[in-house]
């Protein structure tokens, strides 16, 4: 049996969240009262296509490279989820869109009603406000952060230096039901194993030289937060097994102490290093990898969602010009755009920035920016793809490198201490152990 159209509309007016009702053709039939007081007036709305009234398209969204839930649906014959950037009479917010397909006595889809959920990652936020872009890879990365941030669920986050992990992972925390709890970052990077204990865990007075006093280490310090692990991939063997049995058991002992105590708190990580690799060369636990790996999100490289660059360098702009209004030239904005970005989205601020410094004018121009290294190198690639380049490639690109090593480990999207650790490997004896 059919269900009256006029039956739909009254079903959604007893609806709390905002729902709207369309038809095949992505007419808005109806809008609740949830939708009129959160968004825009019912009477704004009704008659006009989802695409326009959200994107301000005048084609559908799969026809402008987007997610169509709509299409989907048609295609599936069952409920879809997608999350957009939608314009919003708050600025443009992302918008978790769950769609259901109604079918008529036929058993043919006839309408839909769509629930409209804001996800509170505003993008003005100190946090998240560098999550910016309209891409399909970005977009995909979204709706996978939308998708997993509500569970309690570890996530891997995965992608080259620079593309934005602790953002990620930041935005991750305020999606999830710990929320208001503490979120503690932690730079798995260029500690020693005695030291990153301590960090990690804690320790007693008296559990190594130079332990004065108690300290709370940082797994206490989330308790009922999230934990973000940065560059898990650099943990020390040793740690790793302590670390495997927190998220096995929710216990941990401090450094010099025999009392266990629990911790209730959520782990994300992230690497840019292979770990799959790094397990079958015996360099990372296998059971480990597992625990970590339950939700693996990839971050694209900025030259994988080239369309981004302009959102994002506006945005960049807007907080570098001092006090200035600058304007990129359309020379510039080719030149951005046509650039490799080894270190993604902080190249890129760090690009914006020097160019600031060096405009005098209220455009910027190719003249402020480094077009002489307008592609990147294969050794940047390597180095950049997991630190595979061979020494004599590092040391070559060393002396050809048109700038002082911070420099370099900026272009390469590296912290310049792990550039110095492979530099000071490089200059070391080679009958020196290490």
């Amino acid at each position: 049996m059919t269900v009256p159209l006029a039956e739909l509309v009254s079903f959604l007016e007893s609806l709390n969240e905002p729902h709207i009702l369309c038809d095949r053709d992505y007419r808005i039939l109806a809008a609740n009262r949830a939708y009129g007081e959160k968004w825009e007036a019912q009477q704004q709305i009704v008659g006009r296509k989802c695409h326009e009234v959200s994107h301000r398209y005048g084609l559908p969204c799969d026809q402008m490279g987007e997610s169509c839930p709509l299409q989907r649906s048609l295609r599936s014959g069952e409920r879809e989820r997608v999350v957009h950037l939608h314009h919003t009479p708050h600025g443009e917010r992302f918008e978790n869109i769950e769609l259901s397909p109604i079918r008529n006595a036929a058993g043919e889809i006839a309408y839909f009603i769509e629930k409209i959920q804001a996800l509170p990652v505003p993008r003005t936020d100190e946090h998240t406000r560098d999550l910016i872009g309209r891409s399909p890879t970005f977009m995909a990365m979204m709706d996978m952060i939308a998708r997993v941030a509500p569970s309690d669920a570890a996530v891997l986050l995965q992608g080259e230096s620079g593309t934005g992990k602790e953002l990620v992972a930041n935005a991750i925390h305020r999606l999830s039901r710990r929320a208001d709890r503490p979120f503690v970052a932690v730079d798995c990077s260029g500690l020693a194993e005695t030291l990153f204990e301590s960090e990690l865990f804690g320790h007693e007075r008296g559990a190594f030289t130079g332990a004065v006093s108690r300290k709370m280490g940082l797994v206490e310090a989330a308790s009922g937060g999230t934990l973000f692990l940065d560059e898990v991939g650099d943990i020390p063997l040793p740690i790793q097994v302590k670390l495997l049995r927190l998220l096995e058991t929710g216990t941990f002992r401090r450094v010099g102490s025999t009392e266990v105590r629990q911790s209730d708190l959520r782990i994300v990580s992230a690497t840019h290093r292979p770990l799959a690799d790094m397990v079958a060369d015996g360099r990372f636990r296998q059971d480990l990898f597992y625990r970590l790996n339950v939700f693996p999100v990839f971050l694209p490289p900025l030259r994988e969602r080239r369309d981004d660059i302009p959102l994002l360098a506006a945005a960049l702009l807007g907080r570098l010009e001092l006090g200035r209004t600058l304007r990129l030239g359309e020379a510039a904005l080719r030149w951005l755009r046509d650039y490799d970005f080894p270190g993604n989205v902080r190249e890129l601020r760090n690009l914006l920035e020097r160019a600031c410094l060096l405009c005098d004018s209220d455009e910027i121009d190719l003249r402020h920016l480094p077009t002489g290294n307008s592609r990147s190198t294969p050794e940047i690639a390597e180095i950049r793809r997991g630190g595979k380049t061979s020494d004599a490639e590092l040391a070559s690109l060393l002396h050809t490198f048109p700038g002082n090593r911070k420099e370099l480990a900026r272009h390469l999207g590296c912290s310049e201490r792990t550039l110095y650790r492979r530099l000071c490997r490089l200059e070391r004896p080679a009958d020196e152990p290490d």
